[in-house]
């Protein structure tokens, strides 16, 4: 179990500079210095019920425009990121090109269990104010299991490699990934890390990271959730934290908050624009 904090999972050291950054950015924008022109997000759908909910920010691409939009908040890698900063480098394996991450590819046959989860980023062009899909890039995406666990690093999963995968941007700029949904572990607020590479290639060789950021989830929905089967341990931990005081999205989130629909029963679905 993946219970104790790290510091550098908490991406002070490594997102200082562009934390302040951020901040003083809204800090002109509300005395009306600096415009900030953002994606646009719709809340319509947000809604709560015994057989599905709905939470976060949409995931739609604001319309074509030339004005530039705000990139996605950059944010820390943590300790586990399995693309050869931190020792293993997963990126480099065959197999490692995949749709589905919830098990183990290669040698390892583990299988992450828990409520299914389809995540699904769209990558566009910030520079054209978002309404351009970025086709042809990649996105690797990773996550804790049930457990709190990454695999490559925790104990007793260091020789499976789930929850870990890359694709390739279709003409939407979308990527999309069947998985479950992570646990809630010490110290940080239920998230999923996922790099942006410039193209398929960039990704497999790990180089070249366009972007580096973080999915979150709406609190409802991780209540639901937690309250089934296998995840006892994020309730207690889910109970200590909040996006305001958790280290990686106290300072902002809005643009981090996935749109999560669905049920325990069913599984949920969660996405994401990613303006690069």
């Amino acid at each position: 179990m993946s219970e104790e904090l790290h510091d550098h999972d908490r991406g002070l050291s490594f997102d200082l500079p562009t934390l302040q950054r951020r901040k003083m950015i809204r800090l002109l924008a509300g005395v009306g210095l600096v415009p900030l022109v953002g994606c646009s997000s719709d809340d319509s759908d947000s809604s709560a019920s015994s057989s599905s909910s709905s939470a976060g920010s949409s995931s739609s691409a604001a319309s074509s425009g030339s004005a530039e939009c705000e990139t996605i908040p950059s944010e820390t890698a943590g300790p586990y990121p399995g693309d050869g900063s931190n020792g293993v480098n997963v990126l480099k394996e065959s197999g490692v090109v995949r749709k589905d991450i919830t098990s183990s590819f290669g040698s390892a046959s583990g299988k992450a269990e828990g409520v299914p989860l389809t995540v699904t980023l769209t990558v566009v062009d910030a520079a054209s104010g978002c309404g351009t899909p970025k086709e042809g890039a990649a996105v690797y995406l990773w996550h804790c299991d049930r457990d709190g666990n990454y695999s490559l690093y925790s104990e007793g999963v260091t020789e499976e490699n789930y929850l870990r995968g890359v694709q390739e941007t279709d003409a939407k700029g979308q990527v999309t990934f069947t998985s479950i949904f992570p646990a809630c572990y010490t110290g940080r607020w239920p998230h999923i890390h996922f790099e942006v590479y410039g193209s398929l290639e960039d990704a497999t060789n790990a180089t070249s990271i366009t972007a580096t950021s973080q999915l979150a989830f709406a609190k409802e929905v991780c209540d639901t959730v937690y309250a089934s089967d296998g995840y006892d341990r994020s309730v207690q931990n889910m109970s200590q934290l909040s996006l305001e005081t958790d280290g990686i999205f106290s300072d902002g989130y809005d643009q981090q908050l996935a749109t999560t629909k669905g049920s325990v029963e069913k599984g949920y679905t969660a996405t994401l624009t990613v303006p690069v």
